[in-house]
């Protein structure tokens, strides 16, 4: 009989176990594999997604506050400026007075030699003594006219056009006095007089000069100004205007009189804001008796300021300008981005002081990246700091 070869039963399912164990190992490492991959997918894309949100530097408004004065720039100027102009041409004859001379008005500055009005004038004077003469001798005419008339000698038509012709001749004689007083008038401008009582501040002309009539045409000749009193303009910022009303002190300082105090008061306000600038233009008057003080200098304008006048300060690299205007953008409660539309008050270089715009409390951007928008996302980093460098309590 040939050999049994049959598997005994408990063999047979010894090796089905065994492949239903190595199956579901195999399945196991299938799922633990595909878990592993999806997990540092999520994990890939989660860092992906957080390196994306920009990471920012936060700082607190600096606060000025209680600030004692406010400096500003300024332009002396003088109180009365006047530019001469010939009014005849000609050639200058002589000049009296040089730059820096103290003049009184009506005093002789110059004369203009003019040959060409001369002869106009002699002109004038013998057309009016020919009218004169014709005017006088058609009065006679009309008068005995007029006689011969009563006596019925002519006619009365005859007798009234010698008297028209009287009229109109006399006429004649009244344009030419009108016409030598015109003259005369212009040769009284051949003497350049000073206007008021002030200083020459400019001489633009010289002995022989060709001089050309009028302001339009014409070359200035000399400028006097009054300086015994000197006007400064300056603009204040819009914060700044309640505080400084007209008669306001304040004090000015040149840099050529280093430690000198010049007193000044506020003679008048612009009352209106420049749109361009949003500052108020004003008027401040300060005394200069001595001289000192020099038209068209340089000065420094100093005004008291009430007490407890605070001011919010942010470093200039945290503004914004674009097609909205000028923007500050700071991050909110949920570390969302929030642009904010604020307004200069002055600018000191790398810090500037807002006149509107934001709240003592804003966390604003230091430095704000490119194509930074409103809502946008952002990270934190490092601690809050008080503009000007001064570290923060976070929040």
């Amino acid at each position: 009989m040939p050999p049994d070869t049959s598997v005994p039963n408990g063999a047979l399912r010894q090796l089905r176990l065994a492949g239903i164990v190595a199956a579901v190992i195999v399945l196991i490492i299938v799922v633990a594999g595909l878990s592993l991959r999806a997990s540092d997918s999520e994990q890939l894309r989660n860092w992906t997604e957080e390196q994306a949100i920009p990471s920012v530097v936060i700082i607190k408004p600096g606060k000025q506050g209680d600030t004692p004065t406010l400096d500003l720039p300024g332009r002396l100027e003088a109180y009365s400026r006047a530019s001469l102009y010939a009014r005849v041409s000609g050639y200058l004859k002589s000049w009296k007075v040089d730059i820096g001379t103290p003049v009184k008005a009506g005093q002789l500055l110059a004369e203009i030699e003019a040959p060409d009005l001369d002869q106009q004038l002699l002109q004038g004077k013998a057309d009016l003594a020919s009218a004169r003469a014709n005017a006088s001798l058609a009065e006679i005419t009309a008068a005995r006219w007029q006689l011969l008339v009563k006596q019925n000698y002519v006619s009365k038509q005859v007798a009234d056009e010698k008297t028209g012709d009287f009229l109109a001749k006399q006429a004649l004689a009244n344009s030419a006095q009108a016409n030598l007083d015109r003259l005369q008038a212009l040769k009284n401008f051949t003497r350049i007089v000073a206007p008021f009582d002030g200083l020459v501040t400019a001489r633009r002309t010289d002995i022989g000069a060709l001089i050309n009539a009028g302001s339009g045409v014409g070359q200035e000749l000399f400028e006097v100004s009054k300086t015994d009193t000197l006007r400064v303009y300056v603009n204040v910022p819009q914060t700044y205007v309640p505080s400084i009303p007209p008669g306001a002190k304040a004090r000015i300082t040149v840099p050529e009189r280093p430690g000198k105090v010049y007193a000044a008061a506020v003679a008048a306000s612009a009352q209106a804001v420049n749109i361009a600038s949003g500052a108020t233009l004003m008027q401040i008057l300060v005394d200069n008796a001595n001289g000192e003080l020099l038209p068209g200098a340089f000065a420094n304008i100093s005004f008291d300021l009430p007490h407890n006048f605070e001011v919010l300060s942010v470093p200039a690299s945290a503004l914004m300008f674009d097609k909205a205007g000028l923007r500050v953008a700071t991050v909110g409660p949920d570390s969302r981005v929030i642009l904010k539309v604020v307004t200069i008050m002055r600018d000191l270089g790398k810090l500037i002081e807002l006149s509107s715009g934001l709240a003592p409390d804003d966390r604003v951007i230091e430095t704000p990246p490119d194509g930074i928008a409103e809502g946008d996302l952002v990270r934190i980093a490092g601690t809050p700091k008080k503009a000007g460098g001064v570290e923060g309590s976070s929040e």
